[in-house]
């Protein structure tokens, strides 16, 4: 049993280090290094990305049933993926004036969203937008869009966080998931990469990353207004 516990305590320490991650992406943002701050958020993402895996391998809910993972698992992604990319937001020059409280409402919107009771459905889908504001300001930052075009996605995607539309989780939905699990791993060597040749990003690699932004907003929609693609996913 201790060797049980030991290695539970393990899993959430693992899922711990992506709050230290962002914190050390904060830090490298506000150094002046970019690429290390995203490369930092990218880890941040794969420990998020694994972390669920382990814990049902090694039954840590069962061996540590009074410690919250899910709590922690909480509070590690609004960090990583919400406080931080919000201050890369107002601290980056991505927003217009008044950026700092324009920040601020993916943050209180993302708030709300962490806290639905059904913020993560049984069937394995996401509850309104899924504050991927990691993955949002990198794109932003690698475009260098006007900052009202990034204000107006911002507010659109802040938005859609309170509307209960159904959103893919890339491993863990059903339908589609045969297409979607490669495409996800595809989109993340291109991001990888993307983060690496920051300063000269590939245009024909950061439109494919569009593409797949695009084909997991598109699929979202479809699942959930129209059973787009349950019949293909059988």
């Amino acid at each position: 049993m201790e060797r049980r516990k030991a290695i539970a305590w393990a899993v959430h320490a693992y899922t711990a280090l992506g709050a230290a991650a962002g914190l050390l992406a904060l830090h490298a943002f506000l150094d002046g290094s970019a690429r290390r701050a995203f490369g930092l958020l990218a880890a941040a993402l794969l420990i998020d990305s694994t972390d669920g895996a382990l814990a049902r391998r090694f039954r840590v809910a069962e061996v540590l049933p009074r410690f919250d993972g899910r709590r922690l698992d909480d509070i590690v992604d609004y960090c990583a993926y919400v406080f931080v990319p919000a201050v890369i937001l107002a601290a980056g020059g991505l927003l217009p004036d008044g950026a700092w409280g324009w920040a601020c409402v993916p943050a209180l919107a993302s708030a709300y969203g962490f806290c639905r009771e059904d913020a993560k459905t049984a069937d394995g889908f996401f509850t309104g937008f899924p504050s991927y504001w990691n993955i949002v300001v990198l794109h932003l930052w690698l475009l260098r869009w006007p900052a009202a075009v990034n204000l107006a996605v911002v507010l659109l995607l802040s938005a859609l966080v309170f509307w209960p539309v159904r959103y893919i989780d890339p491993f863990k939905t059903v339908p589609l998931r045969r297409l979607t699990v490669p495409l996800t791993i595809a989109w993340a060597a291109a991001g990888i990469v993307l983060i690496a040749t920051m300063r000269r990003p590939n245009p024909l690699l950061l439109r494919a990353s569009l593409l797949y932004c695009a084909y997991y907003l598109i699929a979202s929609f479809g699942i959930h207004f129209g059973g787009a693609g349950r019949a293909g996913a059988r």
